[in-house]
């Protein structure tokens, strides 16, 4: 890892990441792609020093309360997490402040910080997202190599859910020829519901691959899955999104499933409810967060 001075911190849609770059080595993953413009290998991990002062300087000026971000392009539970604290220093700024929080990771380290979510939840409102792929523990470590397997994330999500705290899932990606299986999205869909998530965030049965991202899933499909690179080229040519054959009859499986177990499913119902502010004792309706 490496530290740098960072200019801001909070994007125009409150949303920030601490860290730059991965150390979990998932073999598809989007942030790889060459239009981020990292200019440094992406494993060593960029640390913005300084974003714990930006944060709070940014929160003590905001006028108005709203849902603080973190995890869209870079997981706030990697393992250096774990030695220099940011995403917990960052919640308990969020928490001083008054501000409501959601989290998106791929880590059962999650679960160090549920006293903070516990304070934040009863004051507005927190909601932490988990990233599934696939039910199967052997498949997730190859995958995704260096995170917490499905079955410790799914464990994580039902201690949340115990605890008050309001979960959600994206699901996804779903690789053609790897994971596009009813079998495999049953199993997802059956630890959710187990867990008690509140809803799944789904764009779509498939992957999206662009230069950068793209060389470095084929390079991790020649090692593990032998021949499937060339079904990928042969069926997808240079296509940014890389739709399942398999989508018809998985998105109808999905849809189906979360109907009859009343997860919701809707992307624009999700997203409105994480991104809206609401304060204990204050809210005008009923979401999907509430218990």
């Amino acid at each position: 890892m490496h530290f740098v001075q960072a200019k801001g911190i909070l994007s125009a849609e409150n949303r920030m990441n601490l860290y730059r770059g991965c150390t979990h080595g998932c073999i598809y993953c989007d942030s790889r792609s060459s239009c981020y413009h990292m200019d440094h290998d992406f494993q060593d991990v960029e640390v913005k020093e300084n974003a714990l002062i930006l944060l709070e300087n940014t929160l003590k000026r905001k006028h108005k309360k709203c849902m603080i971000g973190m995890g869209s392009m870079s997981d706030p539970y990697l393992p250096i997490e774990m030695e220099l604290q940011y995403t917990r220093r960052a919640l308990e700024l969020i928490g001083k402040y008054g501000f409501g929080c959601g989290v998106l990771t791929k880590s059962a380290n999650v679960l160090r910080d549920l006293d903070l979510f516990t304070k934040i939840h009863s004051q507005t409102k927190c909601v932490v997202q988990m990233t599934l792929t696939t039910y199967d523990d052997k498949l997730c470590r190859i995958l995704e190599p260096h995170v917490s397997e499905t079955s410790k994330r799914a464990d994580a999500l039902k201690k949340l859910w115990d605890a008050g705290i309001p979960t959600l899932v994206w699901l996804g990606p779903i690789l053609p020829f790897i994971n596009d299986t009813e079998e495999n999205l049953l199993g997802v869909l059956d630890l959710c519901y187990e867990a008690g998530v509140a809803g799944i965030v789904n764009f779509g049965m498939g992957v999206t691959l662009r230069e950068g991202n793209r060389d470095y899933f084929y390079a991790k499909l020649d090692e593990h899955f032998p021949g499937v690179k060339e079904r990928y080229i042969s069926a997808y040519g240079s296509s940014y999104v890389v739709n399942s054959f398999q989508a018809p009859a998985l998105q109808s499986l999905f849809q189906t499933y979360c109907r009859e177990h009343d997860i919701e499913s809707d992307v624009n119902t999700l997203f409105d409810h994480m991104s809206r502010f609401e304060e204990k004792g204050k809210q005008k309706q009923m979401s999907v967060f509430d218990f």
